[in-house]
């Protein structure tokens, strides 16, 4: 597995322990977000180094998580049906936080917007959509940090798709020795290095 890693408790002590935050893998010029996928979509992007084949599809909004144990708590550590390919997607930073500048919240915010009309407006406009979720610990405990989560679609799901996709890592073979360590809360429990991420425009 080609990210670094290291102890989740020596991570876990280092973290914030609420509020909302992105923990993410990222260096000066990219940052690694984390998707699941079925073999037959997966094991194509790993292949080939981009999305594609019959059952990938650029007609639907797809999710991307910067935090690895967000995308554990969805997937089930790569145990649920059509999640079993767990996939560490590196993408430039300039293109991860552009798509942070053109997100809009999945819920109203009526200090950021004049009405629920001008919100649904602004959600119909833009290609991406930001949503934060509880953050959870690796035996699935809610926590009170909060994880962000983005959706794309449009020509950003495109872009992510092909041309901004730097690297497709697979993480399959590494969650899979992980999970029963996750679980039975093990303290040797490994996770890929990271920090909260700051974009740079902020």
């Amino acid at each position: 597995m080609k990210l670094p890693t290291e102890l989740y408790s020596s991570q876990c002590a280092r973290w914030p322990s609420a509020g909302e935050h992105i923990l993410a893998h990222y260096d000066d010029e990219s940052i690694v977000v984390y998707q699941a996928y079925r073999p037959s979509i997966g094991h194509y992007a790993i292949k080939h180094g981009r999305f594609g084949g019959p059952d990938f599809s650029l007609n639907r909004m797809s999710w991307i998580k910067p935090n690895f144990l967000w995308m554990m708590y969805r997937s089930g550590w790569g145990a649920k049906e059509g999640q079993e390919v767990i996939l560490g997607l590196r993408v430039r930073r300039a293109f991860f936080d552009g798509v942070l500048a053109q997100a809009v919240a999945s819920t109203y915010q009526p200090e950021r917007y004049a009405s629920r009309e001008a919100w649904k407006a602004a959600v119909d406009a833009s290609e991406v959509r930001l949503q934060w979720d509880p953050d959870h610990d690796p035996q699935g405990g809610k926590l009170a940090r909060r994880a962000v989560q983005l959706g794309l679609r449009g020509k950003t799901l495109e872009a992510f798709a092909g041309r901004e996709l730097m690297e497709v890592i697979d993480m399959s073979p590494f969650v899979g020795a992980q999970r029963s360590l996750a679980l039975a809360g093990d303290r040797m429990l490994r996770t890929p290095t990271e920090a909260v991420y700051t974009p740079m425009f902020a």
